[in-house]
């Protein structure tokens, strides 16, 4: 089945379904309803390569993720499910892509290989090779995150910084004086992993600002890794009496070493940190946290991709969100004030 067979049954022009069917041009209502039947009964689909060779573009986004050997947190996997709904909602297919470690070929094939349309880039370093690459490329891209200095490139990020901050000034209020910090992975921040940098300068200014002392701690993105660290803070500082994360992975292994030692959350230690809504209330009991909006990050990525698609000369657009942090069970009183 064609467009000249659909034109035939509906007895007009095949330019006009063609104009229907792309929206090039207006198509009167009446027209559009009868070869929008005919389509429904013949059950036609355009045929994608054709369509794309008629129109310059893939309708296709690369989604560039981290290495595959690296497993995806739940706030990373929520992401990705939300770029494709929000992309299929488009009319547009997603092209996963890892990149990093022995991935460089395939960052490259997105880049040079004419088979997306635009890039959202996940997990953005302070200083970023492949956001460099994309710029000299000329292809459309979104940065989830954003480098150091980030000039005239589309991003949306959480500002980290800012809710570890409010996070720490809530302790703060309940009196607590040694606070930790369980930070991503030591490679990350080697590597100069934005949230965890940010989250760090975050953190280290406010406890100084309240007066209180404060440790930071590296650990790996596995629940083995949160419960060997969460060991290791009670080992290193028994004065600490809260805990503030950004590392989501860890958080089932912190929780059984709490239960190890027989800590009741929140009056004996308090918990809070920016998490995924889902395991933040799925925490015992539910965690005080800013809840990262992966779906609403997800739709901004695919709207500002889709802007610059369709108006390269668009003025360069950001959003960096502030989630509320929700109060739930896991933070309380000092236990010593």
């Amino acid at each position: 089945m064609n467009i000249g067979e659909i034109a035939k049954r509906a007895g007009v022009s095949r330019s006009t379904v063609s104009y229907a069917l792309s929206g090039k041009r207006p198509v009167s209502a009446a027209t559009s309803r009868r070869i929008n039947e005919v389509i429904a009964e013949l059950g036609y689909r355009p045929n994608a390569s054709a369509r794309a060779l008629a129109e310059g573009r893939t309708r296709t986004f690369g989604l560039v993720i981290p290495p595959a050997s690296t497993r995806l947190t739940d706030v990373q996997l929520g992401f990705v499910a939300s770029v494709v709904e929000a992309a299929a909602a488009h009319d547009h297919d997603v092209l996963l892509s890892p990149s990093g470690g022995d991935h460089d070929r395939s960052f490259e094939r997105i880049v040079t290989g004419r088979r997306v349309d635009g890039v959202i880039l996940m997990e953005i370093l302070l200083a970023d090779a492949r956001v460099d690459r994309l710029g000299q490329a000329g292809l459309p891209f979104v940065t989830i995150g954003h480098v150091e200095h980030p000039g005239g490139s589309w991003w949306i990020d959480v500002d980290y910084a800012g809710l570890i901050s409010r996070c720490v000034r809530h302790l703060a209020d309940l009196g607590h004086e040694q606070v930790v910090l369980i930070n991503r992975s030591a490679e990350l921040v080697a590597a100069g992993y934005g949230p965890a940098l940010r989250s760090t300068a975050g953190f280290l200014e406010t406890a100084e600002q309240c007066g209180i002392t404060a440790h930071n701690v590296c650990c790996a993105d596995d629940p083995a890794a949160g419960l060997a660290c969460f060991e290791q803070i009670r080992a290193r500082w028994p004065e600490v009496t809260a805990a503030v994360t950004i590392n989501e992975a860890a958080l089932p292994g912190v929780q059984r070493a709490l239960h190890r030692a027989r800590l009741d959350v929140p009056r004996d230690f308090s918990l809070t940190g920016v998490i995924a809504d889902r395991l933040a209330e799925d925490f015992h009991p539910p965690l005080t946290a800013a809840d990262v909006p992966a779906g609403e990050m997800a739709r901004l990525a695919v709207e500002l991709l889709l802007e610059q698609i369709g108006d390269p000369s668009a003025t360069p657009r950001h959003a960096l969100l502030e989630p509320a942090i929700s109060l739930r069970s896991s933070t309380g009183a000092c236990p010593r004030a």
